[in-house]
């Protein structure tokens, strides 16, 4: 694959980008900084772009080394992964990945019925925004967030679920809304990543107006219910990846159900080649299970 860099160039590129500093990455390297050097000069030379930025503090990455180093560490971590699983006798691994709220919120609760089911399993679960590369190996499958827009990978629905504005009792009582138009003088929550925007909801419930500024604003899910949870303000979420905080009691539906939207927004994504794995058909199976078996959290609760 005459497309591939030397490997050692590519592991001296991430220890020099996680350590800010050639010569702490020489010395995890057992090397000397000018051969960490000569390797990173080797690889841009082969990429034909600037990794780092050099200065007399240290270097940081380029624009173009963060958007490498993004796609490689992933890469260079599922190497690392798999030689474990070698060098240790690891048999029916499996390596999943997830956007991080649903991994934190949904999936880490219920992982230990999967454990207890397939004892025979070794797990390997990651979190990040970013979609993995499968040509790169980096992972089985991935639960992706977003508009399904995938070609050539099997992609299936988890749940449908419904996206409603949240708050804390205090908040709710102190704050009410009767009419969704109130909530514009309410201090709002952003999720910048969220497939539904509060300009959505709004206009599906007949105002036109859209809010003009954010109290908070975040790239998680789950820092936007964490920031509800505080009191801070009203997020837009999904009442699935809420679910503990509703059944709880720590947020509360601001409005009746019937105003919720629907969408999907959640996938189970993975290559055809990976369909007939063993681990892979337990893991979607058993995500559909439980996807199947999860309880409603708005279906006894009142709004606020």
């Amino acid at each position: 694959m005459s497309s591939l860099p030397p490997l050692s160039t590519l592991l001296a590129f991430e220890a020099v980008a996680r350590r800010r500093s050639f010569g702490l990455a020489a010395s995890e390297m057992n090397l000397t900084a000018s051969a960490v050097s000569h390797q990173i000069g080797r690889l841009e030379a082969f990429l034909g772009v600037k990794l780092f930025d050099r200065a007399s503090k240290g270097v940081r990455l380029s624009s173009a080394g963060e958007a490498y180093l993004r796609r490689v560490a992933g890469a260079l971590g599922a190497i690392g992964a798999a030689t474990d699983d070698v060098r240790q006798g690891v048999r029916n691994s499996l390596y999943v990945h997830a956007s991080p709220s649903f991994a934190s919120l949904w999936l880490m609760p219920r992982l230990s019925r999967f454990a207890a089911a397939h004892p025979d399993v070794s797990l390997f679960l990651s979190a990040s925004p970013t979609h993995s590369d499968f040509a790169l190996g980096q992972a089985d499958l991935d639960i992706r967030y977003g508009i399904a827009q995938w070609p050539d990978l099997m992609v299936q629905p988890l749940f449908r679920e419904r996206i409603l504005p949240l708050a804390s009792p205090a908040f709710a009582r102190r704050h009410g809304a009767r009419e969704p138009g109130e909530l514009l003088g309410a201090p709002l929550i952003q999720s910048t990543v969220s497939v539904v925007q509060w300009a959505d909801w709004l206009g599906a419930q007949g105002v036109r107006q859209t809010p003009d500024r954010f109290a908070l604003r975040f790239d998680r899910a789950q820092h936007a219910l964490d920031a509800a949870v505080q009191g801070l303000g009203v997020a837009l979420e999904s009442s699935t990846i809420a679910a503990s905080h509703i059944d709880e009691g720590r947020l509360v539906p601001l409005f009746e159900v019937e105003r919720a939207l629907t969408i999907e927004g959640h996938f189970v994504v993975y290559p055809a080649r990976h369909d007939k794995r063993p681990e892979v058909e337990a893991f979607v199976r058993w995500l559909h299970a439980q996807a199947d078996a999860m309880p409603d959290p708005l279906s006894s609760r009142e709004t606020a």
